[in-house]
């Protein structure tokens, strides 16, 4: 009995070897910005402190916030438990927007940013997330498309 798959007219763009280095690059630069602010609240560091009281969170929480900002970037940095530390980061940096903008604080674009950079880093890395969401370009097939233009 012949196996039939069905195929699909999505195509995904070829990776180039640039790709996963420019993924690793950015995702190491979250990985080491996300220690930092875990283990600065582990330590219970003076300004540390101070910036989580300006936006309302008690002191006793910053080495269980810190323990929990470092296991969900563990996750991110492991390939293997990846996709699950993206989620996990996007939900933190998510509260840590939610926060700021609750007191009016402007450097919540800083949280935004790195929850682009999350998925950027991670999209540009790994293989099966560029598989799930695939950006492709417009063949004649779609330029023939009635929805072509509305899709621009």
């Amino acid at each position: 009995m012949k196996d039939e798959f069905m195929q699909s007219s999505t195509r995904t763009a070829p990776a180039s070897q640039k790709m996963p280095w420019a993924g690793r690059i950015l995702s190491a630069l979250v990985v080491l910005f996300m220690l930092l602010d875990g283990i600065t609240k582990v330590m219970r560091d003076p300004h540390v402190l101070q910036a989580q009281a300006q936006i309302g969170w008690p002191d006793d929480l910053a080495q269980i916030l810190g323990m929990l900002v470092l296991v969900c970037t563990v996750l991110y940095a492991i390939p293997r438990t990846s996709i699950l530390g993206a989620i996990l980061l996007t939900g933190w940096l998510g509260g840590a927007t939610a926060a700021k903008v609750r007191v009016e604080d402007a450097t919540f674009l800083i949280s935004v940013a790195f929850g682009v950079l999350v998925w950027a880093g991670l999209f540009l890395r790994d293989a099966r997330l560029r598989a799930l969401i695939p950006f492709r370009r417009a063949t004649t097939a779609d330029e023939d498309s009635p929805n072509y233009n509305s899709q621009k």
